[in-house]
């Protein structure tokens, strides 16, 4: 049974693997409580020497890896900019970590997977990702900006920067066939084949002296990860004053509407 902060941790009995499964139903929207139950969970894999690898999945019931970040997250009325910053700097120092981490990751994603839940892909070391399913940073489709680190981690990923400059413009979630061949995705397979292949993926990664691959993986990326975590106090002064703009009031506000169905109290 997945816990009550939606987080489950997997140990693989004799392998030094564990499966972390994202399982807040219906659809992983990720909250400040989420990002913390998700940094805390990965953080104690990281410390514990026994391990070498992480693969992160959604058990959720339908076809998603995260829906992304929780629209009261973000919509101003609905919180403070107290809260607004401890989830900002929560998710980036996860997001940043993450990426240097010196565990091999491996992201099986089934289904959806935009904004947030893309980030969470794109920070790993190895993306596999079921025939059905979207993948990208929609959120100026929400009337929002691209965060800076997240837009140039998903150009860093793709082969072709004018056209992912164009998806980041426009808000556009692509299919994985589409997200294989910029590169965003290393693989797609079909939904019964995704866990095999993430293990299978894994199994490569673990067949390495694990200190060097950590070694070489933080020389590579410490330093993109650490401008990020650096620049997150900026983007929470930013980014609250964007939120609090009308026009972005009134579109997260819409958004919210359409969610719940127009039940949401405004």
């Amino acid at each position: 049974m997945p816990s009550q902060s939606g987080i489950r941790v997997e140990r693989i009995p004799g392998s030094p693997r564990a499966i972390l499964w994202l399982e807040r139903e219906p659809v992983n929207s990720m909250t400040l409580e989420f990002w913390r139950a998700l940094s805390n969970a990965f953080d104690a894999l990281e410390r514990d020497e026994t391990v070498q690898g992480v693969i992160f999945a959604s058990g959720l019931k339908r076809a998603v890896f995260t829906a992304g970040n929780d629209v009261t997250e973000l919509y101003a009325p609905r919180t403070t900019r107290k809260r607004y910053r401890e989830f900002w700097l929560t998710q980036t120092k996860f997001l940043a970590r993450l990426l240097k981490s010196r565990l091999a990751t491996v992201c099986a994603i089934r289904g959806a997977c935009p904004a947030g839940g893309c980030v969470v892909a794109l920070c790993c070391d190895y993306r596999v990702q079921t025939t059905e399913g979207t993948l990208g940073l929609n959120e100026v489709a929400l009337g929002i900006s691209v965060p800076k680190y997240w837009a140039e981690l998903f150009l860093d990923r793709c082969n072709d920067r004018v056209k992912g400059e164009s998806l980041l413009q426009r808000g556009v979630l692509i299919r994985p066939a589409e997200a294989l061949g910029i590169g965003l995705i290393d693989e797609v397979v079909g939904e019964g084949a995704l866990m095999a292949s993430a293990s299978s993926v894994m199994d490569r990664y673990l067949k390495v002296p694990p200190g060097a691959r950590a070694t070489t993986k933080q020389t590579i990326r410490s330093e993109f990860s650490a401008r990020w975590e650096s620049y997150a106090e900026e983007e929470v002064k930013g980014g609250w004053k964007m939120l609090n703009n009308p026009h972005i009031v009134k579109a997260l506000g819409g958004v919210l509407m359409k969610l719940s169905g127009g039940k949401a109290k405004l």
